[in-house]
């Protein structure tokens, strides 16, 4: 892989020291963090030779960044081929090939569905990337939230290349990276860059979205331009005071655009997202009416809200407390990095906030989605060291339940009122704005970038579909609007676009403790039935010379029935267990899993005409 000039190498402690190959002149570093943990465990970055930044265009001529396609034809198609992020919300991965150049979009994870038993997180397939490595120049990050970036550390595992990403987004991946012990080439970007990697020449263009330092790409390739918005909203009126550079995305689009890939999450949702100053507005009537304490629980990515809240209780003479470790981790991060600014004297420790009265205080913390181990949850549940829920305390959930997280968060709620606390949340009060583009701010964007193909993407299937119907509505023509599936591939040429099934796995991989890839379906069945009708073991001992039962079969069963209350049942069928060994070992054993076979069927046989369940039913005869 051919490497890009580099000056001021080196390895550094701490934050990243370098941005990546750039045209702009003010590529900017990230402060040092304070920690001398993360400072022995900081990854090696480099720092790239800043190229000059181009003269701002006059209106109505083309800039000098634009994005002009190669005069040279096309003798190989450009190849999209997604490994996440389609059919599903979460572990959004997308591949782009051209020749020998390979450049990855986002590598994220998703959280497990109800029926995977004991997986901690879901992860995209690399095996197309490990069968193609020595073509890969570089991942390319949109945004810091666990559905981009939670895959790479399992990525670094197994492939190596430079990770690009914004300041904070390049943090909250060195806090992962420490957490399992790696290191990475992590180069840092700035909105209004621009990076070269092979064939690839990718512009980084401001967005909003509800995380800080949220970008979108325009990568011009030799078969024209292909435009990922990555997960976006329009909000005129940002925390940060930044809004979307809508600018920028027309010029773009009026160049050309070969391919357009957009978020698709709110698609179903009419009108436009509401602006993160709703929220801020919202939390000043409930501080200005509330004289109790006030906990919020929020996500600790949205560093935005986090300074909404901290300027708030400053504004009404309130401390400010961290509980729960990624929020603690995340704040921390956002203060080094200038993303959150505190006032002196106004953040307290945890382990403090008894000598400090409830009015004037406020306590931001995890646990919004209801997560069992959150410190909201272990608060409800009375297992938090500092703090205990009293009756009076206002708890404001400033989220919306991710799906499948709805009955969990509606048990905390319960179990929050049953203290006697007030709750505040989404069905109450605008105390959440979601971070995704609504329907008429999709067609604005569909509107500027004016795309010749499109495909939807971060979608389940409904939403791709209805994001079709609505891109064909605008005026896009059918046949050039693709939708995909993990593992597919999109082939595209200047003359047209070709979509291949099944080129690459787009399978998931499951994450279990340390285990990669190690749990399948057939455990997960196994799982499954564990946990549905129990166990039931069957322990004998047979001498093989002469084939007699020397010991047994004793019968255990877990999470079948409780032995103590169904000792006839238990008694029955320890008694058709002894009767099948006795019927099948008569002649001698000559194959041991045949007749573990016969036993299994017999007392499935007769634990269903007996009880109608079906437990996973285990022999294990000792032979002597």
């Amino acid at each position: 892989m051919k490497k890009e000039e580099t000056t001021n190498k080196g390895k550094a402690k701490g934050r990243s020291k370098a941005a990546a190959t750039t045209k702009s002149k003010t590529a900017a570093k990230p402060k040092a963090t304070a920690k001398k943990a993360t400072a022995k465990k900081a990854t090696a970055k480099k720092t790239a030779q800043p190229a000059k930044k181009a003269a701002p265009a006059k209106r109505g001529t083309p800039a000098k960044r634009a994005h002009k396609p190669s005069g040279r034809k096309d003798a190989f198609p450009l190849k999209v081929i997604p490994l996440g992020g389609l059919n599903e919300i979460g572990k959004n991965m997308t591949v782009l090939e051209y020749k020998d150049d390979i450049i990855v979009i986002d590598c994220g994870m998703s959280f497990p569905e109800d029926g995977m038993f004991g997986i901690d997180s879901v992860i995209p397939d690399f095996d197309y990337l490990k069968k193609n490595s020595e073509k890969l120049k570089g991942v390319i990050l949109t945004h810091g939230h666990e559905d981009h970036i939670g895959g790479i550390p399992y990525f670094l595992r197994q492939l190596s290349c430079p990770i690009y990403g914004t300041r904070l987004t390049l943090g909250l991946i060195e806090n992962k990276l420490i957490e399992h012990g790696l290191d990475a080439d992590l180069r840092i970007i700035n909105a209004g860059d621009t990076i070269k990697l092979g064939t690839f020449e990718i512009e980084t263009i401001r967005t909003t979205h509800s995380i800080a330092d949220a970008v979108c790409f325009a990568i011009n390739t030799p078969v024209g331009t292909i435009f990922h918005t990555g997960d976006f909203k329009i909000d005129y009126t940002p925390v940060d005071g930044e809004p979307i550079d809508l600018g920028r995305f027309a010029e773009i689009g009026n160049r050309g655009v070969k391919l357009l890939m957009m978020d698709s999450t709110n698609v179903m949702r009419p009108g436009f997202t509401a602006s993160e100053k709703v929220v801020g507005q919202t939390l000043e009537n409930i501080f200005h009416d509330v004289r109790s304490r006030i906990i919020i629980a929020t996500f600790s990515s949205n560093v935005h809200r986090v300074q909404k809240i901290v300027n708030t209780a400053v504004h009404f003479g309130r401390k400010v407390a961290i509980s729960g470790r990624s929020m603690e981790n995340v704040v921390r991060l956002a203060i080094d990095l200038g993303y959150i600014t505190i006032p002196a004297g106004v953040l307290v420790d945890i382990n403090k906030i008894k000598n400090i009265p409830d009015k004037e205080l406020v306590i931001i913390t995890t646990g919004s989605q209801g997560e069992p181990m959150s410190a909201l949850a272990r608060m409800a549940t009375n297992d938090h060291k500092f703090v205990q829920i009293k009756k009076g305390d206002c708890i404001i959930l400033s989220s919306t339940p991710v799906p499948g997280n709805e009955n969990a968060v509606s048990n905390v709620v319960n179990l929050l009122f049953q203290k006697g606390a007030e709750v505040i949340y989404s069905d109450i009060a605008d105390i959440h704005v979601s971070g995704h583009a609504c329907r008429e701010e999709l067609k604005l964007m569909h509107s500027l970038i004016k795309p010749e193909f499109f495909m939807p993407v971060h979608g389940e299937f409904r939403h791709l579909k209805t994001h079709k119907d609505l891109a064909v509505s605008l005026g896009q023509k059918e046949e050039n609007v693709f939708i995909l599936e993990n593992g597919d591939c999109l082939s595209i040429t200047r003359k047209g676009a070709v979509k291949t099934e099944n080129v690459a796995s787009g399978e998931a991989v499951l994450v279990d403790g340390y285990g990669v890839g190690d749990v399948g379906n057939i455990v997960l069945r196994d799982r499954k039935m564990l946990s549905e009708a129990g166990l039931i073991i069957i322990v004998a001992a047979i001498e093989t010379a002469s084939n007699m039962l020397v010991s047994g079969p004793d019968l255990i069963s877990r999470g079948f029935v409780y032995v103590r209350e169904n000792e006839d049942l238990m008694d029955a069928a320890r008694e058709v267990v002894a009767a099948t060994l006795d019927k099948y070992m008569g002649n001698g054993v000559s194959d041991w899993s045949a007749l573990k076979g016969k036993v299994k069927d017999a007392l499935r046989n007769f634990i269903y005409e007996n009880t109608g369940r079906t437990p996973v039913i285990l022999p294990i005869f000792l032979e002597i």
